[in-house]
Formats: structure tokens, C-alpha cells, sequence
């Protein structure tokens, strides 16, 4: 596995080399992500994982310099996945405005997305998609992939990438990837370190609610507003800080109507002071 830092480097390694599969990440990885670079091994002939804790996607009061960052560890696990380039780039490479001694990334141009951004995760992170679209149309500019593989788990970041994908025109085939869960349910994620042993036997609380609407969905209730209030009041009574519970058809965003059959039911809310977020996307018998 070759290990790059820089654009130049990268072009260099990628030279003549065709159908690239790309998975961008943040690090700290975990079975879910390297289930990523799985799907994109199937789908291509060579697969770069990116390796970048994106600061434009972190508002003022979140945990960037926090974030949890284990280089090394990545990278014996990318290599035991069988992933053929790393890139790595430093803020000033992605950025290059960027002034160390005022950290301001001096990005002028940025991603404006759709509507959908400021709901659900958007609401309660203002900014925090576009920061996101713009990593994301940057890494695609400098990897320039055949495809490109995401987590469902971040079913809202997917929908808004796949729109950046379709209104710029970009040759970029997105491929989705089933969200690997812990055996209690608990959606796989970074930020899962932050528990501590009590919140995580407790964490797989939120799957639950969502699992049990999802039920009663295909069981034929389509009071989506009572469902939703209901999970909402039990998570709360258990101690859970509830962002939202929304049932939505899956292929707009939309808030679901009971004539809908793709839907997806989406779940974020922190214990003690960790954020977490889930979805199930299923088909269900339209009223």
C-alpha cells in the first residue's frame, strides 16, 4: 500500500490507472468503513482511501481538535483491506489560503446545497453540509474516481452527495453501503469512542426506536407524526437529548406521506454528551 501527502504525489501514483474506486474518510476507522473499501475492491481496479479530518465541516462548538486521529492504526487496517493508495494531505494542501497562525482555511468558494441541508442533521449544524460538499467535490477534483462509496449510515450526507454528483455534471458512479452495526444494533461510528461502557449498552436504544416504527410502519400505521412523537418521548424519558426522529420518503428527503412505499425513518440524538445518528431505509405497503 503506497502512502501519499500531496496532490502532485497523488497524480503521480494514479498515473494510466484506470476504473478508480474511491472512499473518502476521516480516520479513525472501523469495520465500517473498511466494509466501504470491500464494496469499492469490487467495483474497481485500484482503490484510494482519503484521510482527512475536515474543519469546514465543524461548527464552533464541535469537537475538531478533539477529533479522534489514529493514523497509524488506519493504516494497518486499510493495508489487512487490501487498499492500494492512502492520501493523506495536510489542511494547506486541501486549503491552500490556509494560515496556520489564525487557522482561518481562507476557502472564499464554497458549496451551496439544497434546502434539505438545513433540515434534519442541518438544523441543529448550520453549515455543516455545505462543508461537506465542498471536501467532497475538492477530493473528487483531485482523485478524479470512476466511483465513489459511501456509508448509508449518513443517509442525509448521501442524498446531498449524490445531488452534488448530478448537478455538476460529474462522471462519478455513488455507490451505497450497508451500515454495519455492533451486535446490539448500534450503528458503527467514530464517534462510538466517546462512550463510555454504560452509554454504550445503552446506545443501542435509538436502533430500537427507529426499528420499532419501522414495524408498526409495515404493520399499516401511518400516523407518521404520532410515531415519530412517540419514539421521541421514549428515548427522552430514558435520558436521551433528542435532535429529531423523522420519517421521510427516501428518494426527496421529503416528510413521508402515507401514499409513500420508499421510505426511510432517520434518528439523531446524543447521550450524555455524544451525538449519534441512524437510519433504516425499508419499502413498506402504500395506504
Amino acid at each position: 500500500m503506497q502512502i501519499v501527502h500531496t496532490i502532485t504525489d497523488l497524480r503521480v501514483a494514479l498515473k494510466n490507472k484506470a476504473h478508480v474506486g474511491f472512499v473518502p474518510t476521516m480516520g479513525n476507522l472501523h469495520a465500517g468503513h473498511l466494509q466501504l473499501v470491500n464494496v469499492a475492491k469490487q467495483q474497481a481496479t485500484i482503490v484510494i482511501v482519503s484521510i482527512f479530518v475536515n474543519p469546514l465541516q465543524f461548527g464552533a462548538n464541535e469537537d475538531l481538535a478533539n477529533y479522534p486521529r489514529t493514523f497509524e492504526a488506519d493504516c494497518e487496517k486499510l493495508i489487512a483491506a487490501g487498499t492500494d493508495v492512502v492520501f493523506a494531505p495536510t489542511v494547506n494542501e486541501i486549503y491552500p489560503d490556509f494560515n496556520a497562525q489564525t487557522q482561518q482555511l481562507g476557502q472564499t468558494m464554497t458549496i451551496n446545497p439544497p434546502p434539505i441541508a438545513a433540515e434534519l442533521c442541518g438544523a441543529s449544524r448550520p453549515g455543516h453540509f455545505s462543508g461537506v460538499a465542498t471536501i467532497v467535490l475538492k477530493l473528487f477534483n483531485i482523485v478524479q474516481p470512476a466511483v465513489a462509496v459511501f456509508g448509508k449510515k449518513d443517509f442525509q450526507q448521501l442524498f446531498i452527495i449524490r445531488e452534488l454528483v448530478k448537478q455538476f455534471n460529474l462522471p462519478i458512479a455513488i455507490i451505497a453501503a450497508d451500515t454495519v452495526r455492533e451486535p446490539t444494533g448500534l450503528a458503527m461510528s467514530s464517534r462510538n469512542g466517546y462512550l463510555n461502557e454504560a452509554e454504550k449498552n445503552k446506545a443501542a436504544e435509538l436502533h430500537q426506536q427507529l426499528s420499532d416504527i419501522v414495524n408498526k410502519i409495515k404493520q399499516g400505521h401511518h400516523d407518521f407524526l404520532s410515531l415519530e412523537r412517540s419514539a421521541i418521548a421514549t428515548l427522552s424519558n430514558r435520558g436521551w437529548q433528542v435532535d429529531y426522529i423523522a420519517i421521510r420518503e427516501s428518494r426527496t428527503l421529503a416528510p413521508a406521506k402515507a401514499s409513500d412505499s420508499a421510505l426511510v425513518v432517520l434518528g439523531a440524538a446524543k447521550l450524555g454528551s455524544t451525538r449519534l445518528i441512524d437510519n433504516i431505509d425499508f419499502f413498506a405497503l402504500a395506504n
